[in-house]
């Protein structure tokens, strides 16, 4: 089914020969804020919702999901909280 949306996707984008697994902006953002963290991950927890192979994100096996929400996920993931200093 993965390799299907992948195949449909980079169809569409003029960039791929065939498969489009990621997209193809290079916008860096920089983590300055644990608010601005916090949007990344939500993101990055979504993005197999979004692109529909999962109703959930905490449904998608490899996601740091469960990790962020207190339990143990299928992966080992060191939970990122950190507290900035402002200049």
């Amino acid at each position: 089914m993965l390799l299907w949306i992948f195949k449909s996707t980079g169809i569409k984008n003029t960039n791929n020969k065939t498969y489009q697994f990621r997209q193809q902006d290079n916008r860096p953002t920089q983590l300055s804020t644990n608010e601005v963290i916090d949007q990344r991950l939500a993101y990055i927890h979504n993005n197999p919702v979004e692109s529909g192979p999962v109703a959930e994100p905490e449904h998608y096996l490899y996601s740091s999901t469960a990790n962020y929400s207190g339990r143990q996920g299928a992966l080992k993931v060191e939970v990122i909280r950190c507290k900035l200093k402002m200049y």
